[in-house]
């Protein structure tokens, strides 16, 4: 099978896959990534093929949506190539980059580098910030009957893997844990660019959010 019909099969594959996730997480949330690692791979020297694959399986099966089971979407992925016939060598790699996209906690150190995970992680990254990120983390919030702000409860910073991923506080405090540190955690110039705007808007809204709730506006 050619690479383009592996891609457009696996559009397909992904779009149903995700037809009822959570609405931070579904399909849209795949294809702005998708298209957002596409971008950028054309200022890297990354594998188009398995930059699309992983921008595309890199939520297949999230381990917030399966009990913390980070080892079902990498399972998941190779399945599906293998029964496209993709080359091993490709799989491979996309599933180290499903396994190793995500943030972790402020304290987590990744243990695998790529250029085509760097150039995913990046589009991944970028739509956890600017209008799309605020947006969906108040879907998410909302999804697990987070308040959306409580001033007697202050962020936890520097939490490790295990803090994060049991960590239920107020969404206002996601942004200090995790939304306002990617800027400093953008492995490319294209995506540090991006970011650097993206960011900018959220402290804004953050301003604002502040000034509306006491009402100092």
């Amino acid at each position: 099978m050619d690479r383009k019909a592996v891609i457009e099969k696996t559009v397909t594959y992904v779009k149903e896959a995700l037809s009822l996730a959570e609405g931070g997480h579904d399909w849209w949330h795949v294809y702005r990534v998708w298209k957002l690692a596409r971008q950028i791979a054309r200022t890297e020297e990354a594998e188009l093929f398995v930059v699309e694959l992983g921008a595309l399986l890199h939520d297949i099966a999230d381990s917030k949506f399966h009990n913390g089971d980070e080892t079902l979407g990498p399972r998941k992925a190779r399945e599906f190539l293998g029964s496209l016939g993709v080359e091993e060598r490709v799989i491979s790699h996309v599933e180290k980059i499903i396994a190793h996209i995500s943030f972790k906690g402020a304290a987590h150190r990744q243990a695998f580098r790529s250029a085509e995970l760097d150039v995913v992680q990046d589009a991944d990254r970028l739509d956890a910030l600017g209008a799309i990120g605020v947006a969906r983390a108040f879907n998410y919030g909302g999804h697990k009957g987070r308040a959306i702000y409580d001033p007697g409860i202050p962020p936890v910073q520097g939490m490790t893997k295990e803090a994060y991923k049991k960590n239920t506080t107020p969404t206002i405090n996601h942004f200090y844990e995790k939304l306002l540190l990617l800027k400093d955690r953008m492995n490319t110039p294209t995506g540090k660019k991006l970011a650097g705007e993206r960011h900018r808007f959220m402290e804004q809204f953050l301003a604002r959010f502040y000034a509306e709730w006491e009402g100092t506006e």
